[in-house]
């Protein structure tokens, strides 16, 4: 046996549980799996009053201008956009929100959903239905899955 037979050999292992993973996060919905419980906030709302909502646990809001769902504010924004340009408490949420809202349908797998968040570099994707936002999935939400499949696999 080769210095390099064994690593081979893991390899092709590797590969073979890697589609195995694939298949199975190609497999399950992201209608299965989003959250449908949603805060949705005025796009007047200020950050301050966002930030009050998150102190309770809550990691995103999505912000809405009128009735139309814009776009999107998380807790990594907080540190990202808003302390590091040292907005003012009174700004408003539209103005530092994520937009345009990215999206995706309920009946997408959540392999899709994660090559999207991988491409777009986010955290968070809004479920979407009829031009209506009915949900929400995180990447927490897709490693719990891939963590369910992986243990499945022989």
């Amino acid at each position: 046996m080769g210095i390099f037979d064994g690593l081979t050999r893991n390899t092709k292992k590797t590969f073979v549980n890697d589609n195995k993973l694939e298949k199975g996060l190609s497999e399950i919905l992201v209608k299965d799996v989003m959250s449908k419980q949603l805060i949705i906030a005025q796009s007047s709302t200020t950050v301050y009053q966002i930030s009050k909502m998150m102190e309770q646990g809550i990691g995103s809001v999505f912000v809405k201008k009128d009735s139309i769902p814009i776009g999107i504010i998380t807790d990594r924004d907080f540190a990202i956009k808003i302390m590091a340009n040292k907005y003012p408490p009174d700004t408003p949420v539209g103005n530092v929100a994520s937009m345009p809202l990215q999206t995706i349908g309920p009946n997408e797998s959540i392999l899709n959903a994660a090559k999207q968040m991988s491409s777009k570099k986010i955290r968070k994707i809004a479920v979407v239905e009829n031009d209506k936002v009915i949900g929400i999935i995180t990447s927490t939400d897709l490693t719990n899955q891939l963590s369910l499949i992986k243990n499945k696999i022989p």
